[in-house]
């Protein structure tokens, strides 16, 4: 049996300093030919080395055997889900002893609003008018008039509260959550509590950091690398049968291991509903991720503008083995080549279906904000599929106007987990007496519905856009709309496309769209400087309250953004 001993030198070495040498011992006796404070570097390093090298196959071994080769047959030990429950535990127990906690020390512990940045009463307007009455003055509420001129101050402070909690602003950041995670990045109002609390984030940190994190980075390049030998070799066969089966099979091996390497937990729900070629796929949009989360589980036709650097080269990699459908920069702006160049994509039968997020720009995955109407005018079936992630393992919403990509990828590496469930809904075609933008508003309120997200109309490029703010009235609907001024529509600048001139039985409305058309003639529009206009009717008193609300014809007969 081989012991090692340490122990200082009396002399210094040949070198002259005092250094720290092991002496291998054999039994009871030494390691002939050594002397017992002088044991060879080389033999200390190989020694080294050995135990790398075993630390490193091992390593490569549990990866090949737990994560690449269920990868590549789409199975699953149960140590995600695993991983998920021991989570929510943890969480709870971290719950509970912050509430504990704050508690002791008299503390009212934070949750935000799930609502929205101001907490709201579900009580009616005549009853918050009644209270404030009943605690500002001693009179009896029966003699009091309908209207007081103090009323005025609480309906200042509803219009507000109205303008500074938004339904449309809130929707682009991400949502706070009422329970932490142990990622200071989803919750800033969390303080120190307890020790206990403190070493057990710290000790996430050091997980997710330095356990999580390399290995999460080896799983995304080998799921890359893959990709990109693998695609390019089968582009080499010629066309049939079996160049289609190897390429879907080595889309899905990839595409599995990237899900892998985000330690994803997906649940699909209604597989019998999965899109079938010749259609169209459409779904909400909350990150670049929603990508590689429905293709591992199927096989898409993407639809893209063309990009340089690592992208470009898995962009050019992919189109040769399968029909993706990409762009080039000066096409994108094109509409009718778009639409030609998907419509003849989908009347091939033999062809994969496309995957589309109509939204065009990703939305915090509490709501599902307006779908273009270009992917629901081509005629052919739509396949609806609803996201939804669980904030509670990790954020997934790509907040673009705040992170770049590589920042985004990296807190989603450096997260517990990414949870989401996907729901195949039923294929929907457009009806005969649909035009496109109402088929695209009854596919989005189905995806809405059964996601439990917020159906709202409002266009998600308001994300950005940073106008004055004007409102916009539709004559023929008697609808109000609240838009942002365009940038090719700024003061000087020249009209976009489309807006000037009659809309003669097209939407009247084209930012935000208005649910009406019109049958002949030009939109009347009425523009209306920033103001709060408020009008209340209490029995037969009606209170208005305008500020500086000027109204006047838009010149000419189209519509203008001004």
């Amino acid at each position: 049996m081989r012991t090692w001993e340490w122990s200082w030198p009396s002399q210094p070495g040949a070198d002259g300093e005092d250094h720290l040498r092991p002496a291998l011992f054999s039994g009871g006796g030494r390691w002939p030919g050594l002397h017992p404070h002088h044991v060879p570097a080389a033999a200390f390093d190989s020694l080294i080395v050995s135990l790398l090298g075993i630390s490193l196959t091992v390593l490569f071994t549990l990866l090949l055997v737990f994560i690449i080769v269920p990868a590549v047959f789409g199975v699953s030990f149960g140590i995600r889900k695993l991983y998920m429950k021991t989570l929510l535990k943890i969480f709870a127990w971290a719950t509970l002893r912050m509430e504990r906690g704050a508690k002791e020390k008299n503390h009212q512990l934070y949750k935000p609003y799930t609502n929205g940045i101001i907490a709201k009463d579900p009580t009616s307007l005549e009853e918050e008018i009644k209270e404030i009455r009943r605690s500002g003055s001693s009179k009896a509420l029966d003699n009091t008039p309908e209207f007081e001129l103090s009323d005025i101050f609480y309906f200042c402070r509803k219009g507000m509260e109205t303008i500074m909690d938004d339904e449309v602003t809130k929707r682009f950041s991400a949502e706070e959550l009422e329970s932490w995670n142990l990622l200071s990045r989803t919750n800033y109002n969390f303080q120190y509590i307890s020790l206990r609390l403190t070493v057990l984030w710290g000790l996430g940190v050091l997980i997710r950091y330095c356990l999580l994190l390399p290995l999460r980075i080896a799983l995304a390049f080998t799921g890359i690398s893959l990709l990109v030998v693998g695609t390019t070799m089968v582009g080499y066969l010629p066309n049939g049968r079996f160049k289609e089966f190897l390429s879907k099979h080595v889309h899905l091996m990839c595409y599995r291991i990237c899900v892998r390497a985000l330690t994803a937990i997906i649940t699909y729900h209604d597989r019998k509903n999965r899109p079938r070629n010749g259609g169209i796929c459409v779904a909400n949009h909350t990150s670049p991720i929603d990508v590689i989360i429905l293709a591992s589980d199927g096989y898409y036709a993407m639809v893209g503008q063309v990009h340089g650097g690592l992208m470009g080269v898995i962009q050019r990699a992919m189109v040769k083995a399968c029909p993706h459908v990409w762009f080039e920069r000066s096409e994108v702006k094109d509409r009718h080549l778009v639409a030609r160049r998907l419509t003849e994509h989908v009347q091939d039968k033999s062809k994969l279906p496309i995957l589309i997020f109509p939204e065009g720009t990703c939305i915090n995955n509490t709501s599902v904000m307006m779908f273009k109407k270009g992917s629901f005018e081509i005629g052919a079936t739509v396949y609806p599929v609803a996201i939804k992630y669980d904030p509670q393992f990790g954020d997934a919403f790509w907040n673009s106007s705040k992170y770049g990509m590589v920042t985004y990828l990296l807190r989603m590496m450096t997260s517990w987990a990414i949870v989401c469930s996907v729901w195949y809904l039923p294929p929907m075609t457009r009806q005969a007496e649909e035009d496109a933008v109402q088929f695209a508003n009854r596919v989005k309120s189905a995806i809405a519905r059964q996601g439990g997200l917020v159906d709202l109309l409002w266009d998600g490029g308001l994300k950005r856009e940073k106008g004055r703010g004007w409102t916009q009235a539709c004559v023929p609907c008697g609808r109000w709309r609240w838009a942002w001024e365009a940038r090719a529509g700024r003061q000087g600048a020249a009209e976009p496309p489309g807006w000037a001139g009659p809309h003669s039985g097209q939407t009247c409305l084209r930012f935000p769209r208005c649910p009406r058309t019109l049958s002949s003639g030009p939109t009347s529009l009425h523009r209306v400087r920033p103001a709060m206009a408020m009008r209340l009717r209490l029995g037969r008193i009606t209170l208005t309250l305008d500020l500086t609300l000027r109204t006047h014809p838009c010149p000419g007969q189209g519509t203008k953004l001004l």
